[in-house]
């Protein structure tokens, strides 16, 4: 499981910040599944509740969910 991964850290997002449920020192990003240092983390989604290494990942998982949004 993935939230099982040593020093990983379980967030809620929310608008303007995020809660720190399960403390560790970073994230994975929801695009590239690269690591995120929580010091480094500017960018998430408070709706799908997903953090993005940056402006570019956040775009790309914005544009999948809106493409998604539509099937239903």
């Amino acid at each position: 499981m993935i939230g099982d991964i040593p020093g990983m850290a379980v967030l809620e997002y929310g608008a303007a910040d995020f809660a720190v449920v399960r403390p560790g020192q970073f994230v994975l990003c929801a695009v590239s599944g690269e690591r995120i240092d929580l010091q480094d983390l500017k960018y998430w989604s408070a709706e799908f509740q997903e953090p993005y290494r940056g402006a570019e990942e956040a775009t790309q998982a914005y544009l999948r969910h809106r493409a998604g949004a539509g099937d239903g």
